[in-house]
């Protein structure tokens, strides 16, 4: 139990510090940055996988259409995911990606009633209105939708919709998805070095050396995950993810100074009261069943 938190808490710490990783690249375009994190996650991954000696898996799948198709539709969700957090970070939009990641969990539970036939309990149905309210309530005074936070937490809960009922583990799904985009990484990349262009030929040696971080810092993160989510109970686990969007927002308005007056004060104060709600329900069954 104590290692499952310290696993989960040092992944969520990862994954809350990755605005400053990105903002070391924002001389490379967004979409270019995904496309060399696509291609160094599988790298690190591969060789991950020969240290383990875990290649049954992949024979098996290559051989099944249906389940390609499945990973092929989370890797493009993930693809989307990816390029829209790298820009949101190279411009000056953390607060709004943190956002989506504090609404992420609210959206599971819509996205759990819609496709998996699961029925929500009062105060998640309470804390998914207030969380509503809340997004209303910025779109009013900013005068258009949060269209990245609700892009964010949207794609990523139809991608953790798709994983949830996958038939492959964190590390083997991860490693399928970047496999299937990797065509694409490799093409697209090839073919602006040739043309002169990309951070391959352009980027000092240091841009390059972030670049290949990219992969490990995909991963690592993914397998500290991995390791907590089966050693503690998922709602431990639920109140943990909150560190993530915690510490991009603290980053937001403390490290890259991004405005954030009392106006938007409220609409966030009402999704962080819907998560209260959530939590609070969550503790509370796991509390129930573990006396049962």
């Amino acid at each position: 139990m104590n290692a499952g938190v310290i696993y989960a808490v040092l992944a969520y710490t990862a994954w809350g510090l990755l605005p400053i990783f990105f903002k070391q690249l924002s001389s490379v375009n967004a979409f270019e940055v995904v496309l060399h994190r696509m291609l160094w996650s599988l790298v690190f991954l591969l060789c991950v996988l020969a240290v383990l000696r875990r290649w049954a898996w992949l024979r098996e799948t290559l051989r099944q259409p249906r389940v390609l198709a499945a990973f092929g539709a989370s890797a493009l969700l993930l693809s989307v995911n990816w390029s829209v957090y790298v820009w949101a970070v190279q411009n000056a939009h953390v607060l709004d990606a943190s956002l989506g990641y504090f609404i992420l969990p609210l959206v599971n539970v819509a996205m759990g009633f819609a496709f998996l036939h699961e029925r929500p309990r009062p105060r998640q149905w309470l804390a998914v209105a207030v969380a509503g309210a809340g997004v209303l309530w910025l779109t009013v005074q900013a005068g258009r939708l949060p269209w990245i936070a609700l892009l964010l937490a949207i794609t990523f809960g139809i991608y953790g919709l798709l994983r949830k009922v996958a038939k492959l583990g964190a590390l083997e799904g991860l490693t399928l998805e970047t496999l299937l985009l990797s065509p694409l990484a490799v093409g697209l990349l090839t073919w602006w070095a040739w043309d002169g262009r990309g951070a391959l030929v352009q980027a000092q040696p240091t841009t390059l050396g972030w670049l290949l971080l990219a992969g490990p810092l995909t991963a690592i993160p993914l397998l500290l995950f991995a390791a907590g989510a089966r050693r503690i109970p998922l709602a431990t686990l639920g109140i943990l993810q909150y560190i993530s969007p915690s510490l991009q927002m603290l980053l937001g308005v403390w490290l890259y100074a991004e405005p954030f007056d009392p106006t938007r004060a409220v609409g966030f104060g009402l999704i962080w009261i819907a998560l209260v709600l959530y939590s609070a329900d969550s503790l509370w069954i796991g509390r129930k069943s573990l006396r049962i």
